[in-house]
């Protein structure tokens, strides 16, 4: 292959990255936004093919939160494409291979992605690490049960909405999956809602005058929408810290006067939501959806960071053809974990750990699949109760 792996530089060719991108991905609209007000400098890969950039891809800066409440330092991959012109010449694999090795280099220890195609980023090493849904609540049915608690208040932000008002909240965000939002997420974000031309509304949810939630929506299908028809608002970021910003949030926006249905575009799977309604089939929950791509830059240090539940410790070999320095056997158990030169008890490749690392994924479920080399039987059971969590891993965040 002729084509040059390097980092791009200058604006004009993070800005050609950028149009690499929004040409590969064909249904992706362009918009004139300067890319380098929405990229991280120094992190945006390019593949040139006589100094033209055909191929890119991206990340930012960020920390990912794993079970036990650590935040891991975390590679965000964005804005990987290559021109028509150019695929099936092995580029997504020298650049995604030279990212990894960039992201070990800077000291990273996961990275995740969203994938528009479900069969390209195993072979990498990223495995479905969490999921999510989508649902719609028929407002007229979905009354919440007495028991739900109260929450608190509610204000509304829609002409003062800000990054650093929302960040103020989402950067608390402390459940299993969720991701800090870099600068550059957020101004796209913010150019995006501005080009729009369906108006954007914002509360913020408040306890004791501390903001600990908020949510983001909007009507959806105005256009040319005949009288008497079904009006619906999406909610497209919502964010609760605890059960009573969650509580609040729900009592605002099943309130709503003048609307018939509201669409959550992305919910856990576990979300309590269809429990807090007395008609809980009010609220229609759409297909569990892939969500977090991780990938394990570092095994030892992902292991070491995320807390693992009382049980009897395992031995596991991982295998990881990209970055061998990961190749190995690691004991894994309650008190820690640890190289070692034991026998193991399974053996997994690096995208099979990570389908766990999160615990949205039992191993269970992976050996059945024929995706972990069991050797001791006992282990995958064992394993399933040292990774087992409280809830299932969620993002909340597409990047």
């Amino acid at each position: 292959m002729s084509v040059e792996i390097m980092v791009l530089t200058t604006s004009d060719e993070v800005n050609a990255g950028l149009r690499v991108f929004l040409r590969a991905m064909i249904h992706l609209p362009f918009h004139a936004i300067d890319a380098t007000e929405i990229t991280e400098p120094g992190r945006f890969l390019g593949a040139l093919d006589g100094g033209e950039v055909v191929g890119g891809a991206d990340s930012y800066t960020s920390r990912l939160v794993v079970p036990g409440g650590a935040r891991v330092p975390h590679a965000a991959v964005t804005h990987v494409g290559v021109l028509p012109t150019h695929r099936r010449r092995g580029i997504v694999s020298a650049l995604m291979a030279r990212q990894l090795r960039d992201a070990a280099a800077r000291g990273e220890v996961v990275a995740s992605l969203r994938a528009t195609e479900a069969v390209i980023y195993e072979r990498f090493g990223y495995g479905v690490a969490s999921s999510a849904r989508s649902a719609r609540v028929a407002v007229a049915r979905a009354r919440l049960r007495p028991e739900v608690p109260a929450g608190g208040t509610v204000r509304l932000v829609d002409r003062e909405v800000t990054t650093e008002l929302l960040d103020g909240v989402h950067a608390r965000a402390g459940w299993t999956g969720a991701i800090d939002r870099p600068a550059g997420w957020w101004e796209l974000r913010r150019r995006l809602r501005e080009a729009d031309q369906v108006p954007h509304y914002a509360v913020v949810h408040g306890t004791g005058g501390v903001d600990d939630g908020y949510a983001l929506y909007q009507p959806r299908d105005i256009a040319g929408r005949p009288g008497g028809s079904e009006r619906t608002v999406g909610v497209t970021d919502f964010v609760a810290l605890d059960d009573g910003a969650r509580a609040g949030l729900w009592r605002h926006l099943l309130s709503l006067d003048m609307v018939d249905t509201v669409e959550f575009d992305a919910l856990a799977l576990d979300d309590p939501l269809p429990l807090a309604v007395v008609d809980r089939r009010a609220v229609e929950l759409g297909p569990a959806r892939d969500e977090t791509w991780l990938r394990l830059v570092d095994v030892e240090a992902a292991l070491r960071a995320r807390a693992f539940g009382e049980g009897e410790p395992v031995v596991v070999q991982v295998s990881d053809p990209l970055l061998p320095e990961n190749d190995g056997a690691y004991e894994i158990g309650p008190k820690g974990v640890a190289r070692t030169v034991a026998p193991p008890d399974l053996g997994v490749d690096v995208a099979t750990l990570a389908a766990a690392y999160l615990g949205g994924t039992r191993w269970r479920q992976l050996a059945a699949a024929g995706r972990v080399d069991v050797h001791d039987p006992g282990a995958v059971r064992r394993l399933d109760v040292l990774f087992a969590v409280d809830a299932l891993p969620f993002s909340g965040t597409f990047f």
